[in-house]
């Protein structure tokens, strides 16, 4: 490989909403464990070829504290550049690059998504070196992948393949086409998926993006410009970011470029846009069952089994789906699994919390698990990590009973401050002014129970926080 270094750029966006329950919102695929024990942005990061400085990673306000964790836990850092709106891809782009540029004015990006897989990691590395080539000579590089079958929920790249080792120029973009179209692209050998993932200086990309999306390029500038930091988040101006249009890097520049060449990837990619893709690319039994959890099969075949929750036990079912989370299952055919956006979209029109949130939710602290509720009470399992303090605060509506499980709890309950250890507990009255610390090494378990006229989330009044979330 080239010397050179790279500026890793991970975008990490997205909701996954084709891949609800397992996928929400507030949790989308990019950070769940999907075919290993490490989620698809950690090993997005532990993919980066050796030449990679720190990468820039771009999420938006409500992921930023589960990006931070899961790149520490890996004992990793970067820069975590916070989107004020999601305005597509050119524009988060635009404000990697610009942010690149302040570490190194010939600093080359490796633009990629922190929810796909790429099996062969060898085959990955060798294209982005050859791709390094064509960027170090000002081209603007995208990776198209060699397609094994029809597909219609791609775009596609027409390139005219090039001897071993040297870059395509791009022909055309092509629209997500239909299977009869896909069929004859496949059989040409002359077109590739488009597969998002790109290569080039951050100042060509910003050259190209200021000749032929000028406001973005101004928009983009403006706020980093006026962009500041807090913990491990850079924040560019909302203000200015929000003069942006919404496009895309493929429209912006890359279909208007005369610079534009690809590489093609062959090397088992999956963006795992679907159930039957991640069936594809999961370990499967001798039956074709890929079992994830507690399953048992019987003369069952081909099909998805997924079990956070509760056993699984399938008899004579062939080509199924079925995904047990503790507050939902979805059950699908295999060949209709792309319409599970539409049960997303009747959950949004119905305003149902199961479309945002898992039960058990991830907070810079730890997490809580909503294990019971009634119309005027909630039980919570809360887990808080050793050393982590939740937010000192009260509640208009709610008086709460706290009990340790297991740990060290320091309390504050207005004026009088207290440890508490197992089994002991105490009551928070509503109104008082509390906060809960971890003082110890060991995780604090405890249960909450809640009870009171009104029991939301949004009945929290935040006096101090230590992850930025209280009023300045």
């Amino acid at each position: 490989m080239l010397s050179i270094k790279l500026y890793p750029a991970i975008m990490c966006g997205g909701s996954g909403t084709r891949l609800w329950p397992l996928s929400r919102n507030d949790f989308p695929k990019q950070f769940i464990s999907l075919v290993n024990n490490t989620s698809m942005l950690q090993d997005t990061i532990e993919r980066l070829p050796a030449q990679s400085q720190q990468p820039i990673f771009i999420c938006n306000e409500s992921h930023r504290f589960t990006v931070a964790e899961q790149v520490h836990a890996l004992g990793g850092a970067g820069k975590i550049l916070l989107e004020p709106v999601g305005k597509n891809t050119a524009p988060a782009i635009a404000l990697a690059a610009f942010e690149a540029l302040k570490s190194d004015e010939e600093a080359v990006m490796l633009v990629l998504a922190a929810d796909h897989v790429i099996k062969n990691q060898e085959a990955f590395h060798s294209a982005v070196s050859m791709a390094q080539v064509a960027a170090m000579n000002d081209k603007l590089v995208t990776f198209g992948i060699v397609p094994d079958k029809p597909e219609t929920g791609y775009g596609y790249i027409k390139y005219q393949p090039a001897p071993d080792g040297e870059v395509s120029a791009v022909e055309e973009f092509v629209e997500k086409p239909d299977l009869e179209a896909a069929t004859r692209y496949l059989n040409s050998k002359q077109y590739l998926w488009n597969s998002g993932m790109f290569m080039f200086k951050a100042s060509v990309y910003l050259q190209e993006l200021k000749q032929y999306s000028p406001e973005i390029f101004n928009a983009c500038q403006q706020a980093i410009s006026d962009s500041s930091e807090d913990l491990d988040f850079i924040r560019p101006s909302a203000d200015s970011f929000n003069q942006s249009p919404s496009d895309s890097i493929d429209y912006a520049v890359m279909e208007k470029t005369s610079d534009a060449v690809v590489v093609p990837l062959d090397a088992g990619w999956s963006d795992v846009g679907s159930y039957s893709a991640l069936w594809e690319v999961s370990p499967q039994d001798a039956d074709g069952n890929v079992c994830q959890g507690d399953v048992i099969t019987y003369d069952s075949h081909n099909n998805l089994l997924h079990s956070q929750n509760k056993l699984i036990a399938s008899v004579g079912i062939n080509n199924i789906v079925v995904i047990d989370t503790p507050d939902a299952v979805m059950v699908a055919d295999k060949n209709r699994v792309q319409e599970v956006k539409e049960v997303v979209n009747k959950l949004k029109a119905e305003k149902r919390p199961e479309v945002t949130h898992h039960r058990e939710v991830y907070r810079p602290w730890g997490s809580y698990d909503s294990i019971d509720m009634g119309e005027r009470f909630q039980v919570k399992r809360i887990v808080v990590k050793p050393g982590a303090k939740l937010s000192v605060q009260m509640h208009h509506h709610r008086a709460e009973h706290w009990i340790v499980v297991s740990g060290t709890a320091k309390v504050t309950v207005d004026d009088d401050t207290f440890l508490m250890t197992e089994n002991e507990s105490t009551y928070i009255p509503i109104g008082a002014v509390h906060a809960l610390e971890n003082p110890g090494k060991l995780p604090l378990e405890m249960i909450e129970v809640q009870s009171g006229s009104y029991l939301g989330e949004d009945d929290i009044v935040r006096f101090e926080d230590r992850y930025g979330r209280a009023p300045k």
